[in-house]
């Protein structure tokens, strides 16, 4: 991997920013306050325009290329900055407006985006509907000027708190399942829509429930064509279960905290742990690797492979930490709050499309398998 002059002139002037700026603790983003707190970092990454520094100057980024990307990525984990919570709309909604939305969608959306005047919420699962999203009932009908959505949305993240939400209808009942959706934006406090929390393991809101009685919609809020909808919602779901949701960087900066810990707790007679963390970090760097190799390759199908090794990745650097703490891996106060990012590993596996459907599709579309 190389990088040129502007990259590294680059590298050096995000982390002298983030050493300079970087906020103290803040507190979980899952909670009202927390939330409110990570909207003003957000902020702050805006108007150093570091919050979508790969979009077009109009849109609030610096044109910076993919490499640029990832090392702003790798400085802002590095740094331990904090979780983004407009990841929803900045990493998934947006690549999805610039591959389908309209200019008039894009020069209203994305400057708000990226100041977090809008954050965000995913609105796919239902409750007959998680990883086989064709299977959706909620309903878009058409009316004078847009549509009325009614139907329930479920485990979508970041609603409790968020201000818009992005997700599937199905608009002509009669087609057949990946036909008839439609792609609709709506705002989470129009008449007639009703959020209800989901405490998370650790009791804070991370997700919600979405219930629509006759949300009107206008028609300049449907991305991509009526009736076309599944093919831009499969735009979403490669990002998310690619590149954009989980860069290497916050991989790379979590094996060097592994490595810190081991350093710090770890038994050097312990073989067989100290390759546990050899084999984490030797994963993080590889998953690193991989992508700058990759960089110039369109994504498809191959999509599913890096989620399926992500989420893994993710689980084996949480688990063999809490194994170097022993029982106090569970006790308040643990150094990089393991147990936290624990918890948080396990539904890797699950969201973004299980890890079961992702191997059906790596089996069948990569690999030439029958179905």
């Amino acid at each position: 991997m190389d990088l040129d002059d502007t990259d590294l002139e680059f590298r050096r002037e995000v982390r002298t920013w983030l050493h300079d700026n970087l906020p103290g603790p803040l507190s979980s983003m899952d909670t009202a306050g927390g939330f409110e707190q990570h909207r003003e970092w957000e902020r702050t990454l805006a108007k150093a325009r570091l919050s979508a520094v790969s979009w077009p100057e109009e849109h609030g980024g610096r044109n910076a290329s993919l490499t640029q990307w990832l090392v702003f990525e790798e400085e802002y984990w590095a740094a331990g900055a904090p979780g983004r919570v407009a990841q929803n709309g900045i990493f998934l909604l947006a690549p999805t407006l610039y591959a389908h939305g309209t200019e008039e969608q894009q020069n209203r959306l994305l400057p708000r985006m990226a100041r977090a005047e809008d954050i965000w919420a995913q609105a796919w699962s239902e409750p007959e509907a998680g990883s086989d999203l064709a299977a959706i009932r909620s309903r878009g009908v058409r009316t004078d000027g847009g549509w009325l959505l009614t139907g329930q949305k479920t485990w979508s993240s970041r609603a409790a708190f968020a201000d818009k939400g992005f997700g599937l209808f199905r608009t002509d009942p009669e087609a057949e399942r990946h036909r008839g959706l439609t792609y609709f934006l709506f705002d989470l406090r129009a008449p007639g829509v009703t959020v209800r929390p989901i405490p998370q393991l650790d009791g804070e809101a991370g997700f919600a429930e979405i219930f629509l009685d006759e949300v009107f919609v206008p028609d300049a809020d449907v991305l991509g064509e009526p009736g076309a909808g599944w093919r831009v919602a499969m735009s979403t779901a490669g990002n998310e279960r690619g590149l954009s949701l989980r860069s290497p960087g916050r991989f790379c900066a979590a094996a060097d905290r592994l490595l810190k810990l081991w350093r710090e707790v770890g038994d050097p007679a312990d073989t067989a742990l100290r390759n546990k963390v050899l084999d984490a970090w030797m994963g993080a760097q590889a998953y690193r690797l991989h992508v700058f190799g990759s960089l110039d390759r369109p994504i498809g199908a191959e999509a599913s492979v890096t989620k399926l090794f992500w989420s893994q990745l993710d689980l084996s650097l949480h688990e063999t930490a809490l194994e170097l703490l022993g029982p106090n891996a569970e006790l308040a106060g643990q150094p990089g709050s393991w147990l936290d990012g624990y918890l948080f590993a396990l539904a890797g596996p699950i969201y973004a499309g299980t890890n079961e459907i992702q191997r059906n599709v790596v089996a069948e579309r990569l690999l030439g398998l029958p179905r």
